[in-house]
């Protein structure tokens, strides 16, 4: 599911690359502003849901271990959405969504039997 849009404040939640010696520029912990957002196809990771930052402009991606790529995207998952007020957002998981069927505040009263 992508939950990200233009514009929007991230928190980086995964700055390692297996098998990359080339510094990618993001760091664990650290606040960037989406300015990308979209499915991404690479030859060797295959497509995935990729997000682009206005603090990083990565270039091209043309050195000994690049892939040719010009402003490549990170994975979305190396992200989350920036949450300022953490117990509002946990209570929101909480609330039942609006498709939900909810029950009635107040129950009808049964039908008394008619005595015959």
């Amino acid at each position: 599911m992508n939950d990200f849009y233009f514009g929007q404040k991230v928190v980086c939640i995964d700055d390692k690359f297996k098998n990359v010696s080339i510094d990618q520029l993001i760091r664990e912990g650290q606040i960037y502003t989406v300015r990308w957002v979209g499915m991404y196809n690479h030859y060797i990771d295959c497509e995935f849901v990729g997000i682009k930052v206005e603090e990083i402009h990565r270039g091209n991606d043309d050195g000994p271990e690049g892939y040719g790529a010009a402003d490549m995207p990170y994975r979305a998952t190396r992200f989350r959405p920036l949450v300022k007020d953490k117990i509002s957002a946990l209570r929101g998981l909480l609330a039942p969504k609006p498709d939900t069927p909810q029950e009635p505040k107040t129950k009808t009263p049964a039908k008394k039997k008619a005595k015959v």
